[in-house]
Order: structure tokens, then C-alpha cells, then sequence
């Protein structure tokens, strides 16, 4: 029993459903919409990426938070994924998915163009997330995260991108339409149910 006891103990934890969304331009208006949209309860750890000045990161999560049916909060260094809990990319450096399934930041690479960079966070998740995620990009100018996109899908993971009606600005779901990246491409009001049908809350043994 005790050999059992310690086997189990030094199991590395469990990794949950993930979903990490990228956003730039137009991106707190969509993410309020998606989040409100999400159920209380939702079976998934929700990541995202929005570019925004480090000046008022503090106050979109607090904003967020009022807006979401789920607890909002800054991802800090080395924080562990919960189900149920939206982690939002804050200040210092790109937001990176570890080996150990723990969230940290990197000042590399330098050179790109934003800091923190949803391509940066989507392929250190293909790279280093051995659980199932879903990748989701909304609203934004530019290409950043259509690549990242392109790579969570083409290692099987289920992939939308923000439709050209409902985005306030078509540049980043359009690079990653036209990299084929995306599986689904939905108007923003229908993002939250399509993630909501991938994670369904389960009922409990009162409810059902």
C-alpha cells in the first residue's frame, strides 16, 4: 500500500481541457461577449492572450471579471491551470506554456512586434500541453496568432477563428482563414456555445 501511496504521489498532475483565445484590436469588447457566454461551472481552464498596454492590463481583468460568469485573474508566474478559472496574459514578458503544464513569461523573442504574443503562447501550447485545448482567435489587426493557430491544428486540436461580420477588425481571423488554420469560422455570439458543446457541464447526480 505504501509503494502504491508514493507511485500516485509522484504521478505528474492531471492536465484539465484548455482553452486559450487570442485578441488584439476590438478583443475586450468580443472577450466579454464569449466569457458572458460561457456557463457557470464551464469544465475547461480558459488562457488568453490580449494585446493591451501594460498600463491597463490590471483593470481589463477586473473588467472581465464583471462581465464573465467565471472568476477573471492576471496569470502569474509558474500558476498551474484551473477548470473553471480564466487566466489572462498580464505584463512581463510573452505569456509561455512550461513542460510541467505551469504558466510562465519569457522576454524572448525581443524582436516581435507584441509583447505578449499569441503566437508565442499558442505554439509553446502545441509544443508542451499534452491535454486537449481548443484554440480560439478573435478580433485583431494584423497576423499574430493565425500561425499559432495553424499549428494547434494541425496537431488535432479543434480550432475557430472570428468570423469578417462580427470582428471589429479583420486582420488577425483573416490570416488565420486564409493559413486554413481554423476549423470553425463563427460569428462572435456563437463562439461561447461551440465551446461550451466541446466542454459540456456535466449534471450532477441532483440535477439529473
Amino acid at each position: 500500500m505504501r509503494i502504491e501511496a508514493a507511485k500516485a504521489a509522484s504521478r505528474p498532475p492531471s492536465r484539465p481541457p484548455l482553452v486559450v483565445i487570442g485578441a488584439s484590436a476590438g478583443g475586450p469588447a468580443a472577450l466579454a461577449v464569449l466569457l458572458k457566454g460561457l456557463p457557470v461551472g464551464f469544465p475547461a481552464a480558459v488562457v488568453i492572450v490580449q494585446h493591451v498596454d501594460e498600463r491597463f492590463i490590471e483593470g481589463l481583468a477586473q473588467w472581465l471579471a464583471e462581465q464573465s460568469n467565471l472568476p477573471v485573474r492576471l496569470a502569474r508566474e509558474g500558476e498551474r491551470l484551473e477548470v473553471g478559472t480564466v487566466l489572462l496574459a498580464g505584463a512581463g514578458g510573452h505569456l509561455t506554456m512550461r513542460a510541467d503544464g505551469r504558466l510562465g513569461y519569457d522576454h524572448e523573442p525581443r524582436a516581435h512586434a507584441y509583447c505578449p504574443s499569441i503566437d508565442v503562447f499558442f505554439h509553446s501550447v502545441c509544443e508542451r500541453w499534452s491535454g486537449r485545448a481548443v484554440g480560439v482567435l478573435l478580433t485583431g489587426m494584423g497576423a499574430d496568432g493565425a500561425l499559432g493557430l495553424k499549428a494547434l491544428r494541425l496537431k488535432g486540436n479543434h480550432t475557430i477563428a472570428q468570423d469578417r461580420a462580427t470582428s471589429a477588425v479583420y486582420g488577425m481571423p483573416k490570416a488565420a482563414a486564409a493559413a486554413e488554420a481554423a476549423v470553425d469560422i463563427l460569428p462572435l455570439d456563437r463562439i461561447a456555445a461551440r465551446l461550451a458543446r466541446a466542454f459540456p457541464v456535466m449534471a450532477t447526480g441532483d440535477e439529473a
